[in-house]
């Protein structure tokens, strides 16, 4: 049985104009983080040869042809093609936006056959990914469709955890979206990802109101009232620790936040401005609740600097450590549920 250190981390490559090529490279330059996982880059020997050479890299990447193939200790490269591929930086094309898809439904697949144990996702850019095979909005909404379970977009970092109602959807159709049995469904998924997937046993969990001053007894809007409140009571009756709906303006700035251990925002821009102004760099966009763990930096293609050698691939470092730390958890989660006089996991994982 393979050894639990030896991880294997799938990373898709993202878009090949975009940054993504270089924070991958120097987060694999320091070789101390092979003695944590084996990681393996779904793209070409080509494409990343062309990264090892702009960027002066150290690298010595291994090329293969078959997950079985691998090689711990290296830097793994599992050729998704071999059509040769112009990259030039910081433009946006659509041939590069199929060959990033073609990365992410390789590394899919080779997630779901258990051939690689967890997915990091380099940054794509929305726009050139559609195509008349793929109309999703993101990674999010895609492995949602390919995986098992109930997937939410969770932001999280060692000290702020922020997960969403609704995501990609426009600020006009949020509060149609908004229903009792989303928020219960979300609130089931954030409660049960903070205790398999970060050993929290009684979650404290706040939600954000759907509207400014969570309505002023409906004087901003009835949603608050009608839909967010019933809906958390509910909850609390079940002996969950749910409290809101908190106004949203000032829940971050008066640190609210720090007592409690995951928040959900009502939609996208609510929950994402203050986590990625609190922890921009730093931050991690994990979609929990899917049965199996996918990472990904807190940022874009940020094709305004690709190829300058300029980008912080602090992120993405953060992006394979928490998919590791969460892939453990739920190992242990699992040993301890399945086996409950069992007081520490074994050394094999399987």
């Amino acid at each position: 049985m393979k050894q639990e250190e030896n991880i294997i981390v799938g990373i898709s490559i993202g878009d090949l104009n975009g940054i993504g090529g270089e924070i991958i490279l120097k987060t694999f330059e320091d070789s101390r983080i092979l003695d944590f996982c084996t990681p393996v880059i779904f793209a070409s020997a080509k494409a990343m040869a062309f990264y090892k050479t702009h960027f002066k890299s150290q690298i010595n990447f291994y090329n293969i042809n078959a997950i079985d193939k691998l090689s711990h200790g290296k830097v793994n490269v599992f050729n998704c093609w071999n059509d040769p591929v112009e990259i030039e930086f910081g433009k946006e094309d659509i041939k590069i936006g199929a060959f990033a898809i073609k990365s992410l439904e390789a590394a899919t697949k080779a997630l779901k056959h258990n051939e690689i144990d967890v997915l990091v996702t380099a940054p794509i850019n929305k726009h050139n990914i559609q195509s008349e095979d793929f109309k999703f909005p993101g990674h999010t909404d895609y492995l949602a469709q390919e995986l098992e379970g109930e997937s939410l977009m969770f932001m999280i970092t060692d000290t702020l955890r922020v997960g969403l109602l609704t995501d990609h959807v426009p600020v006009k159709d949020v509060s149609t979206h908004i229903t009792s049995e989303l928020i219960e469904q979300k609130i089931e998924t954030v409660y049960n990802s903070l205790k398999k997937d970060f050993k929290i046993q009684k979650p404290k969990i706040a939600v954000l109101g759907i509207n400014p001053h969570t309505g002023d007894n409906g004087v901003i809007g009835s949603e608050d009232d009608d839909v967010l409140r019933p809906a958390l009571h509910k909850i609390k009756e079940n002996g969950k620790l749910v409290f809101g709906p908190y106004a949203a303006d000032s829940f971050f700035g008066s640190n609210n936040y720090k007592n409690f251990d995951a928040i959900i925002a009502s939609y996208h821009d609510q929950g994402l401005i203050p986590f990625k102004t609190l922890s921009f760099g730093q931050g991690v966009n994990y979609t929990a609740g899917l049965d199996k763990v996918r990472t990904s930096p807190d940022h874009g293609t940020a094709y305004e600097i690709a190829g300058k050698g300029k980008a912080d691939e602090n992120s993405f470092k953060e992006a394979v450590f928490s998919a590791i730390r969460i892939y453990k958890n739920r190992v242990s989660y699992q040993q301890l549920t399945s086996n409950p006089l069992k007081k520490a996991p074994r050394k094999d994982r399987r």
